[in-house]
């Protein structure tokens, strides 16, 4: 097997490369080292992962300490650089974790996210397409289900009103590819994570933010009056089902029906999986576990709903115990616990 990893620099991508090393024959990465966040953390991620020099645009960069693993500047955009890439290492398997995120954002940065969401994942079907990848497995998020509000949210809801820019680049990216699955038999799933949280966490998330604020004894904002509930999921949890689904390709659904369609299947090889803790936890007792992991309590400023946000997250996962046998089960309080150790660590407070 020989992965490329989208967004390897990213929160997600770091973590999976560091599992696909203990089993893969080749793992590249790449990112573009964006500065949506601090790029120092992005670079410190992939030292972590035996990365040094420079990174120029194109420089391919052998691992250090893991032979196994080459990283690359290349932006998603970059179709020319993308090809290279892909002509050079004969990739079996592609993991499209790159991406504009954020949902706040998307509000004031419109265009950042048509150009990374649109025109790089379009970049990465054609690819897929002519140079015969077995599977292609790509991020997509627990926003695309936007107005829902039956809950838990399943894969076979209806999911045709987002709130926010950011969804509806993750729902495209969705119909994109069972366009190519239809077309031309490329295997795609989708990944729709519900609120990914851990060590080497993105600092724009609002567990970094609380943990960074109740260290400092600056108040917290907490949106919705804290009326406000979320599927916490443990990075490791989701490395695990990304992992799985890696391994087993998306299949044709011999009993879907255009009569009752299954939005998360086809007549083509394609589906969609949610990965979630399968427990909503409210926003309070979330910051609550914080505090006790600091041994800190917070400042609290309750704020009115920010827009694009919803307010509940639950994830049905029913698909990814049948289909696959696994379901995440870490607790709160130890993803919490240990990403608390990591923070104080790598940022040396507390």
């Amino acid at each position: 097997m020989k992965v490329l990893v989208t967004g390897a620099a990213g929160f997600i991508g770091f973590h999976l490369v560091k599992r696909l090393l203990k089993e893969v024959e080749l793992c590249v990465g790449i990112d573009n080292i964006n500065d949506y966040y601090d790029p120092k953390l992005k670079i410190a991620r992939l030292r972590e992962l035996g990365i040094e020099g420079e990174l120029p645009s194109q420089h391919k960069t052998i691992s250090k300490t893991n032979e196994k693993f080459i990283f690359s500047k290349v932006d998603l955009e970059d179709s020319n650089g993308l090809e290279l890439l892909f002509e050079e290492f004969g990739f079996t398997h592609v993991i499209n974790l790159a991406a504009q995120a954020g949902v706040r954002y998307s509000i004031d940065n419109p265009r950042a996210y048509a150009k990374s969401n649109l025109v790089g994942f379009l970049n990465v079907l054609e690819c897929c397409r002519h140079f015969s990848i077995e599977h292609l497995s790509y991020a997509s998020s627990s926003s695309v289900y936007g107005m829902n509000t039956q809950m838990p949210f399943s894969t076979s809801d209806n999911v045709d009103h987002p709130i926010s820019l950011y969804a509806a680049t993750k729902k495209s990216n969705e119909l994109m590819a069972h366009t190519y699955s239809h077309l031309y038999g490329v295997p795609t799933t989708g990944v729709r994570f519900f609120t990914v949280y851990g060590p080497w966490g993105r600092p724009d998330m609002a567990y970094f933010l609380f943990t960074k604020a109740i260290l400092n004894g600056d108040p917290i904002k907490v949106f919705n009056d804290g009326e406000m509930s979320r599927d916490f999921t443990y990075i490791d949890d989701i490395v695990e089902g990304l992992v799985r689904i890696n391994r087993s390709p998306a299949v044709a659904d011999q009993a879907w029906s255009s009569d009752s369609p299954n939005p998360s299947s086809s007549t083509a090889p394609f589906k969609v999986y949610n990965i979630g803790n399968n427990g909503p936890v409210n926003l309070l007792t979330f910051i609550e576990t914080i505090e006790k992991s600091l041994g800190i309590e917070a400042v609290k400023n309750f704020m009115p709903m920010q827009p694009g946000d919803v307010a509940a997250t639950y994830a049905d996962v029913q698909d990814l115990i049948d289909n696959l046998g696994y379901k995440p089960e870490t607790s709160l309080e130890y993803g919490v616990g240990k990403f608390v150790k990591w923070y104080k660590e790598f940022y040396n407070v507390g």
